[in-house]
């Protein structure tokens, strides 16, 4: 049986404003996760993965018209499950949060998915009444992390497919800095690759021999792989699909444009904890929120600190997670170190 989501005292909902909901379906595996910010928050987008799953990210362009944000909505089930964002809009048009137009409110509210297909129920994923129920239940008080939500069905470390794979979650962590500032990071880690604190992984692919994490890359100057990747040009891929989505969230007051930077940098922390990152069979895409409530330090310092956060909040993911689907967690592999050395 799963064990119960754990929570956390320093997360994204020490943001003030930001609340965070889960709606999940713990037999298929999947579900979703809706970040609400407060009033005139500024939002942003970059995606670095090749295979991204997204919804009304264009708008998050600077260029574009619209700056605020109604909410974001992190979602299981790959394509399908951005339908989750529907869901989203109906609470949000209720609450009478949205887009001015002539003929009534529109809710902006940019959406990325993961791929969690592999386990659980293929047949099932995160739909309108899973993202009207995540918005539902949000609230500011710290989030669940762990299978939970969108991170129900994540897993890391896939390159000898799923059933070698670490089972992975939800992760959130904040830090407030010394001017009053505060950024707050809440990530779902679905990755191809491994999981690092330093040089050591904390989550990856298993060997079918001892259970130890084999480093991906050892595995990719194999012959074997390479033919593996080698015969793929599409359909299907040779590892089940991956992705790594994160909000990144402050109290800074920032432009559009400023917070676009904020989340390239913030992608940073991504390649300081995921090897390797930004795949072709990643769809990998960090968000970033500013409220405006506090006025913003130099963003050089604002973004190399949120990277900090995010790469906290992903190894959270992985040390919050619980086993499920027969793949086991890092908190069930710490007996026997996988690493082949004492218990951590």
């Amino acid at each position: 049986m799963a064990e119960t989501p754990q929570t956390t005292a320093r997360s994204i909902t020490d943001v003030p404003g930001i609340q965070v909901g889960h709606a999940d379906d713990a037999t298929a595996l999947t579900g979703c996760t809706a970040i609400l910010p407060p009033p005139a928050t500024v939002g942003a987008v970059d995606v670095r993965g090749g295979g991204p799953g997204t919804r009304e990210t264009d708008l998050l362009n600077p260029v574009a018209t619209v700056s605020e944000v109604h909410a974001l909505m992190l979602c299981g089930g790959s394509a399908y499950g951005l339908a989750a964002a529907t869901g989203a809009m109906a609470w949000l048009r209720e609450q009478g949060i949205g887009f001015a137009t002539p003929a009534g409110i529109v809710p902006i509210v940019p959406a990325a998915v993961i791929y969690d297909l592999a386990i659980g129920q293929a047949d099932r994923w995160a739909d309108a009444a899973m993202g009207y129920a995540a918005c539902a239940a949000a609230s500011s008080a710290p989030p669940a992390e762990g299978n939970v939500g969108v991170g129900m069905g994540a897993i890391v470390g896939k390159a000898l497919g799923a059933d070698y794979a670490t089972k992975s979650g939800v992760g959130t962590w904040s830090e407030t800095l010394a001017d009053g500032t505060v950024i707050g990071a809440l990530v779902v880690c679905n990755a191809f690759g491994e999981v690092y604190t330093g040089d050591t992984i904390l989550a990856g692919v298993r060997s079918p021999l001892d259970n130890r994490f084999v480093p991906i890359l050892h595995l990719l100057r194999q012959a074997e792989l390479q033919a593996q990747f080698a015969g793929w040009r599409g359909d299907p891929p040779p590892t089940p699909s991956n992705t790594t989505l994160a909000v990144v969230a402050t109290t800074a007051r920032l432009s559009k444009a400023e917070t676009q930077k904020l989340a390239q940098m913030a992608h940073a922390a991504l390649a300081h904890t995921i090897r390797p990152i930004h795949t072709p069979l990643d769809g990998d895409t960090v968000f970033a929120l500013a409220t405006g409530s506090h006025p913003a330090p130099h963003l050089a310092i604002l973004g190399a600190l949120a990277v900090e956060v995010l790469a906290e909040a992903v190894r959270r993911a992985v040390r919050m997670a619980s086993t499920a689907a027969g793949i086991p967690a890092l908190s069930d592999l710490l007996g026997p170190d996988p690493h082949g050395g004492s218990s951590r």
